[in-house]
């Protein structure tokens, strides 16, 4: 299992009361998505914040990083991508294990905030863990291997799946993909299309993300 870096924000060490995992998309790394716990932090004052930068160097660009290879931009093979796809998943959860205790708390007090390939972890690694975590918000993402969801779901976590209507990387239409699948294999699931959106976060998407976090983390 590799460890990942990460940089922290938010509540004092040891006084969280909640943790709040950014999950990066291809090609970026944490950073990319930290700074969303600067207009989150004021609503979630028990919040920690942490953003770790995926396991690889990005294959296809030279700069960034990646959870897994994407055949179609780097010329790797579905095998290859799929091997990176679980590896990663150890990583993650190993991360996830060692944040919570360091906080000192439990996974009813972990959210995770995925986007684009990020969103693909979030959705493949929290139903598979032990003990169910207090949310996944899912963004501009799609659901890997929703075939496998219900035999291999342990848990049911509450899932808000947010996507942009003029997505040109992730097509739309993998949010309802994603949605049917989460609700055949018995998920709480919650949409919200960020309308006129392209492959990115609008205000809009970001305001129901934190109502939906606020409503599920400890205060």
């Amino acid at each position: 299992m590799r460890e990942l870096q990460s940089v922290r924000r938010g509540a004092a060490q040891g006084r969280a009361t909640s943790v709040v995992v950014f999950v990066h998309g291809y090609g970026a790394d944490g950073a990319d998505l930290l700074g969303l716990a600067d207009p989150l932090a004021p609503h979630l004052p028990g919040a920690a914040f942490y953003a770790p930068d995926a396991p690889e160097p990005c294959a296809s660009n030279g700069f960034g990083r990646q959870w897994f290879s994407i055949p179609w931009l780097d010329g790797s093979s579905e095998a290859q991508s799929r091997d990176g796809l679980m590896r990663a998943a150890e990583d993650l959860n190993g991360f996830l294990d060692a944040v919570l205790a360091a906080e000192g708390l439990g996974p009813e007090a972990l959210a995770l905030v995925g986007f684009s390939q990020g969103a693909m972890m979030s959705l493949h690694v929290a139903p598979r863990r032990a003990v169910p975590v207090a949310g996944v918000v899912a963004i501009s993402g799609r659901l890997l291997q929703p075939e496998a969801l219900a035999a291999e779901a342990v848990t049911r976590p509450p899932v808000l799946l947010i996507h942009g209507d003029q997505d040109p990387v992730v097509p739309f239409a993998d949010m309802s993909l994603a949605g049917n699948a989460l609700l055949g294999a018995e998920f709480e699931v919650y949409g919200h299309v960020m309308k006129g959106t392209g492959h990115g976060i609008a205000p809009d998407g970001l305001g129901v993300a934190l109502q939906f976090l606020r409503e599920r983390l400890p205060a």
